[in-house]
């Protein structure tokens, strides 16, 4: 059975921040906003239902590590969406404003297909922004390559 997705995301380095755009040449792309820390309890893990979670998941050392294999099953038996295990971040949902999140990231070798983040209420699709690897490299939804050769690196 071979791994097909795996991500690691380094929990301290997770936060939000909310506030305004800063209009200036600054190098701060953090002025002007307001540091909303992640706990666990914001976390909700969601994992294959067919398998224990712990067998998908794992935090060790602030390090949440996330993967499923091509036979596992949907979060839900209800669910029609594809394999995942991911971390579903709550307690900070929005309708408005600027938003800035920040995290660390992991991608093995060989491993495509990944999704580093997903951001919701797109019009008329489902998704607003979606961070993938393909084949080594970061996209912005199916657009353009953000980061060539992500692969065996943490990336910021």
């Amino acid at each position: 059975m071979a791994l097909r997705v795996r991500l690691a995301l380094m929990s301290l380095g997770l936060f939000f921040i909310i506030g305004r755009a800063c209009a200036s040449n600054t190098t701060d792309l953090t002025e002007g906003f307001i540091s909303l820390p992640l706990d666990q309890s914001s976390f909700v893990i969601q994992s294959p239902y067919n398998v224990p979670q712990y067998q998908r998941y794992s935090l060790i050392d602030e390090v949440h590590r996330l993967w499923v294999y091509s036979t596992d099953k949907p979060h839900t038996p209800a669910s029609k969406t594809s394999t995942r295990t991911e971390i579903r971040i709550y307690g900070y949902d929005y309708s408005s404003g600027v938003w800035q999140f920040e995290g660390y990231g992991y991608v093995p070798q060989g491993k495509s297909g990944v999704c580093i983040m997903q951001v919701f209420g797109a019009s008329p699709h489902a998704t607003t922004l979606m961070l993938r690897v393909y084949n080594g490299s970061l996209y912005y939804n199916t657009g353009p390559v953000l980061v060539p050769n992500i692969y065996d690196r943490w990336f910021k």
